[in-house]
């Protein structure tokens, strides 16, 4: 529940917080352009990782393995992806390190470590 707060509440009123002072600080003109440049920086960069992730996914799957990793990556891609597209410098910024490899491997490495929580405490049950 403290999370859907953040998500709905929280994350917007900052994002209109800094556009505001970033409209006063380097004028409206100036951050037209940066929310429209990271944008479409966004969008270039979402479309590049995702195609080396769908080939990386078509190897692992024609080498018989399951492309779990490459699963993961698409998923970071997606939301990244989605949040760079949304106007604001703060989702910009949570969305450009879902889309760059370093960054977006310590992410996958907390998805793996969540998961692996739920599990155990029997919140996501795997059937064989």
């Amino acid at each position: 529940m403290r999370y859907l707060f953040i998500l709905i509440i929280a994350i917007p009123a900052a994002e209109i917080g800094l556009l505001l002072f970033s409209g006063k600080t380097l004028g409206v003109w100036p951050t037209l352009l940066l929310i429209i440049l990271t944008g479409v920086v966004g969008a270039y960069l979402a479309k590049r990782e995702g195609l080396q992730t769908i080939q990386k996914a078509r190897v692992q799957l024609q080498n018989g393995h399951i492309p779990g990793e490459a699963l993961l990556d698409g998923i970071c891609i997606l939301v990244g992806g989605i949040l760079l597209l949304l106007p604001g410098f703060i989702t910009d910024i949570g969305g450009f390190f879902m889309l760059f490899p370093p960054t977006r491997r310590a992410i996958k490495f907390l998805m793996i470590n969540s998961l692996r929580k739920k599990i155990q405490r029997g919140n996501i049950k795997i059937i064989k």
